[in-house]
């Protein structure tokens, strides 16, 4: 069975850095789409950053341009979202996810839950932003 495992959230003053990982088991990232989404409580479940199987581009939604970044560790088969000059409103439990079909979604979709076919998500991890 797929696997992915988040870890690395916590609670942080505003201002502060973390930095969330992704680990996967029985498969590995080469081929595949690989996105962080994030839930708040009563809100829909948005996407935040993913990077491309086909073009290897990132994309960022506009709220966290310029304060996250994400790298891939192909060694450690382990996605990085590096989280910096966190705000209260970043708070939210966040997702890993891919696309078992390779190539999907497709660009800046890779942004929208809704366009992965083939859908793996891991269990979440709850990151508190405090003002």
């Amino acid at each position: 069975e797929v696997m992915l495992v988040e870890s690395g959230g916590g609670s942080v003053q505003a201002g502060g850095s973390l930095r969330l990982s992704c680990t996967a088991s029985r498969f590995t990232f080469d081929d595949l789409t690989i996105g962080w989404f994030r839930q708040a409580p009563g809100k829909e479940r948005e996407g935040v950053a993913c990077i491309t199987s086909n073009d290897g581009r990132e994309y960022y939604t506009g709220a966290v341009k310029g304060r996250f970044t994400m790298s891939v560790d192909s060694g450690e088969n382990t996605v990085y979202l590096h989280m910096n000059n966190l705000r209260p409103e970043d708070t939210a439990v966040y997702y890993c996810a891919t696309d078992g079909t390779p190539g999907s979604p497709w660009g800046p979709l890779c942004l929208d839950a809704a366009s992965y076919v083939d859908a793996y998500w891991g269990q979440g991890t709850q990151v508190t932003v405090h003002s």
